[in-house]
């Protein structure tokens, strides 16, 4: 009786398990990170720390001088985002960085960007230049491509507008300072009832 020794076999092994109090399963979904993503993570910064070098002077990924700049940090509304690239937002602050090293210009862009926090200036124009006649071509537009994406306060950033500079000039939307946050719920609160 081959099935009885099978049977009284399996007995014995689950003697100790102990069944299983509640039936249902637990869907919560684990969110797992890229590589990339984690690697971005890790190396975003927030303005706030003193330390410019962590935005490299020595690698950035080369664009040409024609590249469009697309930047958006997740959670920011397409509608915001579209506006931003259509120059629609007033341009409350601008920095030239023409005939600048990059090293000049790292520290000029976050003395820049950290004053326009400090006094709740959220959209800029930071002129670059195409650098089609840099060596590489667009040396200071591929490294500041590479800074905003590194630095946690800009939300997003796009090309200008022919207007306002076109491929040599992006626009950049810095983070709502927290009284602004505290406005805005007041405001929209007050709206709703």
């Amino acid at each position: 009786m081959p099935q009885d020794d099978d049977f009284s076999l399996f007995q014995e092994m689950m003697g100790d398990v102990k069944p299983i109090t509640h039936d249902t399963a637990e869907l919560k979904k684990e969110r797992t990170l890229s590589a990339g993503q984690e690697a971005r993570q890790q190396a975003a910064m927030w303005l706030t720390e003193d330390d410019p070098e962590y935005l490299s002077i020595d690698y950035a990924p080369m664009l040409k001088p024609e590249d469009m700049v697309e930047y958006k940090q997740d959670g920011i509304q397409h509608g915001v985002y579209k506006k931003l690239r259509l120059g629609k937002y007033p341009i409350q602050a601008k920095l030239d960085l023409h005939k600048k090293s990059l090293k000049d210009a790292r520290e000029e862009v976050i003395k820049f960007l950290k004053q326009c926090l400090r006094l709740d200036i959220r959209t800029v124009l930071i002129v670059h230049g195409k650098g089609a006649h840099s060596n590489p071509p667009a040396l200071m537009k591929s490294h500041l491509a590479s800074w905003v994406t590194q630095i946690k306060d800009v939300q997003c950033a796009h090309s200008a507008q022919q207007f306002h500079g076109g491929t040599g000039a992006m626009y950049l939307m810095l983070r709502k300072s927290d009284e602004k946050k505290a406005d805005n719920r007041e405001r929209h609160q007050k709206r709703m009832g």
